[in-house]
């Protein structure tokens, strides 16, 4: 389902329990990013995940992934079993530090007007699918749009494993949110017509897919997606909503 180690002998079987499963690797995506934190934001019909770089200045989104509504409840399963799969190996990952010096949480507008948000990033990519590794140190979330007849990996992202259970949590509270509004509008569609309690505004709260997680990706000749690496990460927190 995952790979939990770099190494070769510890990869499962790449064709066993999930043999279909095949994903292309374009060039622009292959090297992937390193990300530092993220944003989850709740549209209408989908997810917006913005995945930081808070290294340097200016911080940056360094990509911007679209998920359905559906798929990211499946996302967050797969993304928890590989978390328990990370801690019966390696324990619990580190926790990264927060920041003790701000009074209050920044508005999702204060924290896009001190981020830079490149014209290449700005419309993001779609996924409807997610493979995830991850060794000692860091995760990799490699993210697909499963069309036929080929699936493709759309943006290729690592993340620190101390990372992994705040992004947990932005994504379960942005589904929770979303829940909550839904049962609202089905509480407010029964109260007589005109009644003023039933209008509903829309989702945008800021609060970072999947259908599937696996443990490789696939180029032309079918090769694995890197695995990743025991290095030291960089700054591990980000601007969170």
């Amino acid at each position: 389902m995952s790979s939990d180690s770099p190494s070769q002998a510890d990869r499962p079987d790449p064709n066993e329990g999930n043999p279909a499963l095949r994903a292309r690797v374009p060039d622009h995506v292959a090297d992937g990013c390193f990300s530092t934190g993220a944003i989850v934001m709740t549209g209408p019909s989908e997810y917006v995940v913005d995945f930081l770089q808070t290294i340097g200045r200016p911080h940056r989104v360094a990509r911007r992934v679209i998920v359905p509504h559906p798929v990211m409840p499946q996302f967050i399963d797969a993304l928890n079993t590989n978390l328990d799969l990370y801690k019966s190996r390696f324990g619990e990952p580190p926790t990264p530090p927060q920041n003790q010096n701000q009074a209050r949480r920044p508005t999702p507008q204060e924290i896009y007007d001190d981020l830079k948000l490149p014209d290449e990033v700005l419309s993001g990519v779609y996924a409807n699918g997610v493979m995830i590794g991850h060794g000692a140190s860091e995760f990799g979330l490699d993210f697909l749009t499963s069309f036929f007849p080929q699936s493709a990996v759309s943006a290729r992202v690592f993340v620190s494993a101390g990372q992994v259970p705040r992004l947990l949590e932005s994504l379960r509270s942005a589904v929770r949110q979303l829940e909550q509004r839904q049962q609202a509008t089905a509480t407010a569609s029964v109260e007589p017509v005109g009644d003023p309690s039933a209008g509903i505004e829309p989702a945008s709260d800021a609060a970072p897919p999947s259908n599937e997680s696996a443990s490789e990706a696939r180029q032309d000749k079918d090769v694995e997606p890197p695995a990743a690496q025991d290095d030291e990460p960089g700054e591990p927190e980000g601007p969170k909503q």
